[in-house]
């Protein structure tokens, strides 16, 4: 996990890859590319595993940001009367202005699907093996970026600072983990596990 309390990165190097992140309680979707999705997700959302509906979003990978643009573009133009604006609690920096579109998630995904098909390229459906592999490359580094935290989090309330935001950090990525497929007790030490399950609701 990276040196500030930020979440983790989980860049594939190499690809890009056009998305479509459907919301998980409206009929409300987004689309874009990039060449590192995982981090991309979470710039939309912080909870992004709970927000979007992981197990009906689709990656179309790609080997150049030329042909995921175009596949992008595609998808923009014909879907141009359905645009709607970024829910609210997406962060705004992230929402972008034009990839938003409600009551079309069948057609999108269809027209993503044909164009990956046209042009040979690989389709990920649903989303959360390929997210789950990309936890378990960077499994490894989360006992120590956790404990890192946990710790930094006990100092600041020993010295009666405010570690809220250091713990909101912990749990949101420990939630992520858990809601995509990794078992988090065998990854974090015993102590961080046990705030995690008990003590840091």
């Amino acid at each position: 996990m990276e040196s500030d309390p930020g979440h983790p990165r989980f860049a594939s190097r190499g690809r890009a890859y056009v998305y479509v992140l459907p919301c998980r309680h409206e009929d409300v979707l987004k689309v874009g590319f990039s060449r590192d999705p995982f981090t991309r997700f979470n710039d939309l959302h912080r909870r992004f595993f709970d927000f979007f509906d992981l197990d009906r979003g689709m990656l179309v990978a790609v080997d150049y940001v030329k042909d995921a643009r175009r596949i992008e573009r595609a998808l923009i133009e014909r879907f141009a009367a359905d645009h709607c604006v970024a829910p609210l609690v997406v962060r705004e920096a992230a929402a972008g202005k034009t990839e938003w579109y409600r009551g079309v998630s069948p057609a999108v995904h269809a027209l993503a699907a044909q164009l990956a098909g046209e042009g040979g390229f690989d389709v990920t459906a649903p989303l959360r093996p390929w997210l789950l592999d990309r936890i378990r490359e960077r499994a490894d580094a989360l006992y120590d970026w956790s404990s890192r935290l946990h710790d930094m989090a006990g100092d600041a309330r020993a010295h009666g600072a405010d570690a809220a935001d250091v713990e909101r950090v912990l749990m949101d990525t420990l939630d992520m983990c858990d809601r995509i497929g990794l078992a988090v007790d065998a990854h974090v030490s015993a102590e961080v596990a046990r705030w995690y399950r008990f003590g840091g609701r």
